[in-house]
């Protein structure tokens, strides 16, 4: 099996999901007592969460560069950035190292166009939701995304930085999202992606009103694909 990073912390929860997830399928696909060859470095996400300024991006890219260049130099032949907001500087880090650096929007998409979801509705932090860095990439794939309702961004902001990367999971929580993709059903989705690693501790993605996308699970599989040498 070939090594892979994981470049973690982002939160400490969503870490431990990327960890299980991937133990999990590398378990099932391979025999009871395998485990994934693994490298985690996890960050201090104090310093690195709701950036908003062009400096604070480059503080926070260059601090993802470093630990994806540590992550290569203990050997990963792959990377993972185990937080969907941080893809946004993906490419400055595609360029600092050279080990594929596997793309969470890039996996979410393909699997949306294997299974021939056209309109989708994308669920995540602020700038995921707002900014073009993760939805071009599943757009790129062929896949409609419906505008961002913007009276339900700054709740769903709120709702993952106070309580899920806390570790909290509410039913206050569980009742707001399950309106929501509700609404988003009536709106035409075919699918919601989560694109925070966090919201599958209050969205339930086997059982839903539409098709659930979750973003770190998919990501996951994409990243035992690559440690099976499948990918």
């Amino acid at each position: 099996m070939r090594k892979i990073g994981l470049i973690g912390g982002m939160s400490w929860v969503s870490t431990r999901t990327y960890y299980e997830h991937i133990n999990r399928l590398v378990q099932g696909r391979t025999s009871t007592l395998s485990s994934a060859p693994l490298l985690i470095e996890s960050l201090d996400f104090a310093p690195l969460a709701r950036l908003s300024t062009a400096e604070e991006w480059a503080r926070a890219t260059g601090v993802l560069i470093d630990s994806a260049r540590r992550l290569e130099q203990a050997g990963a032949t792959a990377i993972l950035i185990g937080a969907n907001s941080m893809h946004r500087a993906y490419d400055d880090i595609v360029a600092a190292v050279s080990v594929p650096v596997i793309h969470i929007a890039d996996a979410v998409g393909a699997r949306m166009e294997a299974n021939g979801t056209k309109t989708a509705a994308l669920i995540g932090s602020r700038n995921v939701m707002l900014e073009t860095f993760y939805r071009k990439r599943l757009v790129a794939h062929g896949v409609t995304l419906l505008p961002p309702v913007m009276d339900n961004v700054d709740e769903i902001d709120r709702i993952i930085y106070e309580e899920l990367m806390q570790g909290r999971a509410t039913r206050s929580a569980e009742r707001t999202f399950k309106t929501l993709i509700t609404n988003m059903s009536q709106a035409g989705a075919q699918g919601v992606v989560l694109g925070c690693t966090e919201l599958d501790m209050v969205i339930d993605v086997d059982a839903n009103v539409l098709p659930i996308y979750d973003g770190t699970r998919i990501h996951a599989e994409a990243a035992v694909d690559w440690i099976l040498g499948e990918g």
